[in-house]
């Protein structure tokens, strides 16, 4: 069963397929269905994707496909899936978990992939991040610009900072950071953890967000910054 919204979208973007073989813009199809916001068609997209109605070609750009229609509004799809036939969109060039910068006349991005490289401590530290594990297909408003990787959370020495044992972190890559960030730091090229960071003077103090765990403070040659938190997943 399809909301008003999301029907009267897949109708517009049924006929527009219809009539040019092109996917409209998230502004055409946000003025035909008389929406504030673009995120607003970016919902109801995702809404018809997961309902089986249209499907979103990776890493093209504008490229929907009309799969089927409800019953109701059934004739005149085959007529639709032939005038696709002809429609070739450009290949989106794009690195490994990098947010592309917006190209002109391109709404429908594809999702990013994020690597997942291995496990973090929070708690007693690790071996140095791992190579990568899978990867995770993440919308662009999530990450923002830059480069990304994420890691599986393990231990509780974050917990004040709302990061809970098993969750998935994201991170931007960067080399600096600000008091108060939290980052991934690599202890002596060897061990990696995920702790607040506080500079004392010439020393780095790695703070944990339990009053469990101590702050733990080195030489700033024994520490490296891999990257800063920018984004948390759950699973519940």
């Amino acid at each position: 069963m399809l909301t008003r919204k999301q029907y009267d979208l897949l109708r517009f973007i049924h006929e527009r397929l219809k009539e040019t073989g092109v996917p409209p813009s998230f502004d055409e199809m946000k003025e035909a269905l008389d929406l504030r916001s673009k995120s607003g068609i970016h919902r109801l997209i995702t809404a018809l994707e997961e309902r089986g109605f249209i499907r979103r070609l990776p890493n093209r750009a504008r490229a929907l496909e009309v799969v089927r229609l409800p019953d109701s509004a059934a004739p005149g799809l085959a007529a639709q899936r032939s005038s696709a036939r002809g429609f070739s969109p450009s290949v989106i060039e794009g690195s490994l978990g990098r947010v592309r910068p917006p190209v002109e006349d391109e709404e429908i991005a594809p999702t990013v992939a994020v690597p997942v490289m291995g496990r973090i401590a929070a708690g007693s530290p690790i071996s140095a991040i791992q190579s990568r594990s899978h990867t995770l297909n993440l919308p662009p408003e999530m990450l923002g610009s830059g480069e990304h990787f994420a890691l599986e959370v393990r231990g509780d020495s974050m917990i004040e900072a709302g990061i809970l044992d098993g969750d998935t972190v994201l991170i931007r890559k960067t080399e600096t950071a600000e008091t108060g960030d939290i980052i991934v730091a690599l202890v002596d090229d060897e061990e990696a953890t995920l702790k607040r960071l506080r500079r004392k003077g010439a020393s780095i103090a790695l703070e944990a967000a339990n009053p469990a765990y101590e702050t733990r403070i080195f030489g700033p040659d024994r520490v490296r910054i891999q990257g800063r938190l920018v984004g948390l997943m759950r699973r519940y």
